[in-house]
């Protein structure tokens, strides 16, 4: 389920306050979810409207932080930290994303946004480090076709950078 299917295709959400909580409302009681072990919110970074709606309107088992290691991104993702900190929603843990680039001509790795700076800010905040995403073009790809990486390429290194997070959350979680 996405909002994207609440308004037309090029069109901006543009919606606050009471609009949010309404659409946010209608997505979390009024979609039949089925039968669930998880699921899972992509929310827009920061602390708004949405992530304190949602946090009064659910019982949240934990939120999860993903960033690029890039100090401006962090700052977001710190306020994220002590936002659900201070509403008490467990913080599971980091993701850091786009971690690496890996040049697909000559092999060289490169961080385009730094290294350490998501492992660095779970130290500081006390923060399960989950896991680093890569910067690679298949992702994109396939999330382009519709197709998740784990799904499209189970056995590549970022196939398996997913699974690996996605097995510490179960740990976490104690899901089967």
């Amino acid at each position: 389920m996405s909002m994207g299917y609440l308004v037309a295709e090029n069109a901006p959400v543009v919606w606050r306050g009471l609009m949010v909580m309404k659409a946010l409302q209608q997505l979390l009681h009024e979609v039949d979810w089925g039968g669930l072990d998880v699921l899972v919110m992509d929310l827009p970074p920061g602390t708004g409207d949405t992530q304190l709606t949602i946090s009064q309107q659910v019982k949240l088992d934990g939120a999860i932080i993903v960033s690029t290691p890039q100090d401006i991104a962090l700052k977001d993702a710190v306020k994220g930290i002590n936002m659900f900190k201070k509403v008490d929603v467990p913080v599971l843990g980091m993701i850091q994303n786009m971690s690496v680039f890996t040049c697909p001509h000559c092999s060289k790795p490169t961080h385009i946004f730094g290294s350490e700076g998501v492992s660095r800010e779970c130290a500081n905040h006390g923060v399960n480090f989950l896991g680093d995403i890569p910067l690679h073009a298949s992702i994109c790809n396939d999330a382009d076709r519709g197709k998740p990486t784990v799904v499209a390429e189970p056995e590549s290194p970022r196939g398996k950078a997913f699974m690996e997070i996605a097995e510490k959350l179960k740990d976490q979680l104690r899901i089967r």
